[in-house]
């Protein structure tokens, strides 16, 4: 499903709509969402619409105000889509099941108003998987219930930065996410690994314009096998799945398996010191959750931005969590979900037209 409009737009011209979801009342959403909506930045480039709660957002306001040092948005100079919530029963710090349904309720909201095209994407907070399966919501987390809502069937987590001190760009796609790790190695698959890497490849493409892109794809064992010595699946089946991938797609360089444990290292040094450096790709596909995101937040944990590809509509996020232990405190950073305001505001202007 491509968004459509009602008036001709070119993409100097385009501010796009974006829901922005409070997450875990209990976490931090609604410090990082009032100090990023302070920023005079974020409001130029799109129309925001928090999807919460204004009485909420006021007890939120009024209590790290006192406590921060960085300004804060006032919520009646904010547009909000109220939605009813337990707020008498809410407090900083504690999560409950009442904090797990109203966070559902926020994200169930903002996908029922994009997909009637009243947004062009939405910017997720962070939520706490226990809360929901507290309130009777049984999901891994936003993503799979992006993707249900949307009938998508092929999607991926793909983690986005840029390096403060350098511009290098840092892509890393989780080939899968949610799961333990004793099930990696029977999920992976060569149709769930092909899906996957045509995700990103289409993603990098459309999205990042980038025509030939430079992918680097991790083995899943240490030392990807050591012929065998360490971890049979590269042997088995990966070595061949990627031989394949690589006569099906000519205009798409693949590089690897590579060492899991130096995959990032030539990454790290263009993140810190230098952009001219040998063995620095496109986009990082990892096999599995922590193989993928260790590095990320290691690089990136301030900056790093959650996407979601092959939805029907942008969805970014924070690539942190609710940190229950710091809300209320006027500590938390709003870095990461400005980022990812900035990246939706990027994903959706390049779609226009297409």
């Amino acid at each position: 499903m491509q968004t459509q409009y009602a008036f001709p737009l070119n993409r100097s011209n385009f501010r796009p709509r974006l829901a922005v979801t409070l997450g875990d009342p209990a976490g931090i959403g609604s410090e990082i969402i009032l100090k990023a909506l302070a920023d005079a930045e974020i409001k130029k480039c799109c129309h925001l619409t928090v999807i919460g709660n204004r009485q909420l957002l006021r007890k939120a306001y009024h209590h790290v105000q006192a406590r921060s040092a960085s300004p804060l948005a006032s919520p009646d100079d904010i547009t909000i889509l109220d939605i009813p919530t337990d707020v008498e029963n809410i407090e900083f710090g504690k999560p409950s099941a009442v904090t797990g349904a109203a966070s559902f309720a926020y994200l169930d909201a903002a996908i029922t108003r994009t997909l009637a095209l009243e947004f062009d994407g939405i910017v997720t907070a962070p939520i706490a998987k226990a809360c929901w399966k507290a309130a009777g919501h049984h999901f891994p987390g936003q993503t799979e219930v992006l993707a249900q809502r949307s009938n998508t069937k092929d999607y991926g987590m793909l983690f986005v930065a840029r390096s403060p001190y350098t511009g290098s760009n840092l892509r890393t796609l989780l080939a899968t996410t949610h799961i333990p790790l004793r099930k990696v190695a029977d999920t992976l698959t060569p149709k769930l690994m092909a899906e996957k890497l045509d995700l990103l490849v289409r993603c990098l493409k459309q999205d990042f314009g980038i025509a030939k892109p430079k992918i680097a794809i991790a083995g899943l064992n240490p030392h990807s096998g050591e012929q065998g010595q360490l971890g049979t699946e590269e042997q088995d089946w990966l070595n061949s799945w990627l031989d394949k991938e690589r006569r099906q797609r000519p205009d798409t360089e693949l590089v690897g398996l590579v060492p899991p444990d130096t995959l990032w290292v030539n990454l790290g040094v263009a993140w810190h010191r230098t952009t001219e450096i040998k063995g620095v790709y496109d986009a990082y596909l990892a096999l599995y959750h922590d193989q993928g995101l260790i590095p990320v937040k290691l690089l990136a944990f301030d900056q790093a931005i959650n996407t979601t590809v092959g939805l029907p509509f942008i969805r970014t996020s924070p690539d942190h969590g609710t940190a229950f232990d710091i809300a209320g405190t006027g500590k938390a950073k709003p870095d990461s979900i400005k980022a990812a305001i900035h990246l939706a505001v990027e994903l959706a202007t390049k779609r226009v037209g297409q």
